[in-house]
């Protein structure tokens, strides 16, 4: 059923493009990030049509099985942020199908912003609807305007088992070595729960420690 060319409603994107996307997430991630990502991608798309948004459907896709790549091994870096390696393998990706740079902009942003509150929903629909579709999947934000059934059809297809506290994990193991990235997001909340030792940046103790005076 997870193969289904429409879910809820949703017809999955079936280009040459999309299908590439789904064999490369496929093959890197867990499985519980490749159901997470096209939960992401089904979320987007069931609230952006309900909001009567526009979009482009394989762009919202690959957006959204890209939006975690940067949690993985050998697609994390050491000194940025996950969101960011995500962004930047998708937009390797995207340049090795030609895709115009204008749309792997769309793609990038979609991914460098979708855990930063507030900001993707006053960009392109693409960019919102990444962001909505992870408060959806991981929080439960918008729920509440989906119908039962649409909810039921896409966890059975791709069903959250163990997703509350394998999410936590997933994020954790993509994080925990490069905490400094962090800075200034929600990620701190894992690792301040998670990472002995851990010690939540203070903007104002840096803003003190300035040497220049002041």
């Amino acid at each position: 059923m997870a193969d289904a060319t429409t879910i809820a409603g949703i017809r999955v994107p079936d280009s040459a493009l999309a299908r590439e996307a789904t064999e490369f997430v496929r093959d890197v991630s867990t499985q519980l990030l490749y159901d997470h990502s096209r939960r992401v991608f089904l979320w987007g798309s069931l609230l952006g049509r309900r909001r009567g948004l526009e979009f482009d459907a394989e762009l919202l896709y690959v957006g959204a099985m890209f939006h975690d790549i940067g949690l993985l091994d050998g697609h994390r870096s050491t000194h940025q942020r996950f969101e960011l390696d995500g962004a930047d393998a998708a937009r390797a990706f995207l340049e090795r199908h030609g895709v115009p740079e204008p749309e792997i902009t769309l793609v990038w942003d979609a991914i460098a912003l979708h855990t930063t509150p507030e900001i993707p929903h006053r960009k392109r629909a693409e960019v919102a609807l990444v962001t909505t579709g992870v408060e959806c999947d991981v929080l439960g934000l918008h729920a509440d305007e989906l119908a039962p059934e649409q909810r039921s059809e896409i966890i059975a297809a791709h069903p959250r088992t163990g997703f509350k506290s394998g999410i936590v994990d997933a994020f954790f193991d993509g994080m925990r070595d490069r905490p400094d990235t962090t800075f200034g997001t929600m990620n701190t909340d894992i690792l301040e729960g998670r990472l002995a030792g851990y010690v939540r940046p203070n903007f104002c103790q840096l803003i003190a420690a300035n040497p220049l005076g002041g």
